[in-house]
């Protein structure tokens, strides 16, 4: 692995079904030109493989500008996100495998840190419908109408710091 500094580490309970799944998780501020290859070993899977998103659209000119969160268990990359501008949160990704044990939240919550922390306001995002419940947990209210964004329906939302 790289020699990366976590920024905080994360531990994910054990569930019933996987008693012995109690994980450490060590999120990492990374560049695009830093982990590009681990960052598109989650996003490759999650967006270009189950959600059909060209890979012509996924991968953009704002990834070299903006700053990535990554998470590894050990060595394997198995979520990300992106903060644009320290504005706009991103192209949040977690792996099948990982879903539902409070990885996300982690996640969100770390960028949403880092934000405040850089003096934004507010941050808002591009909250896919089947999460918008998530993202409301953590404070973010809706701030449009639905709209298609390659072929999946999205809902703008806004958290104000």
């Amino acid at each position: 692995m790289k020699n990366w500094q976590p920024i905080t580490t994360v531990s994910l309970s054990a569930s019933a079904t996987e008693p012995n799944a109690a994980s450490k998780i060590s999120i990492f501020q990374v560049s695009w030109q830093a982990a590009q290859h681990e960052l598109q070993a989650v996003r490759t899977p999650v967006f270009v493989v189950e959600q059909l998103v060209s890979p012509d659209f996924e991968w953009d000119e704002i990834d070299a500008q903006a700053v990535h969160l990554l998470a590894m268990h050990h060595a394997q990359p198995i979520a990300c996100l992106r903060i644009i501008a320290y504005q706009k949160i991103g192209r949040m990704a977690v792996l099948k495998e990982w879903r539902n044990k409070g990885l996300g939240k982690a996640l969100l919550e770390e960028a949403v840190r880092i934000c405040r922390a850089q003096g934004s306001a507010s941050v808002r995002l591009s909250a896919q419908t089947h999460a918008v419940q998530f993202y409301q947990k953590a404070g973010f209210k809706q701030t449009s109408e639905e709209y298609t964004d390659v072929h999946i329906p999205h809902v703008d939302m806004q958290l104000d710091l």
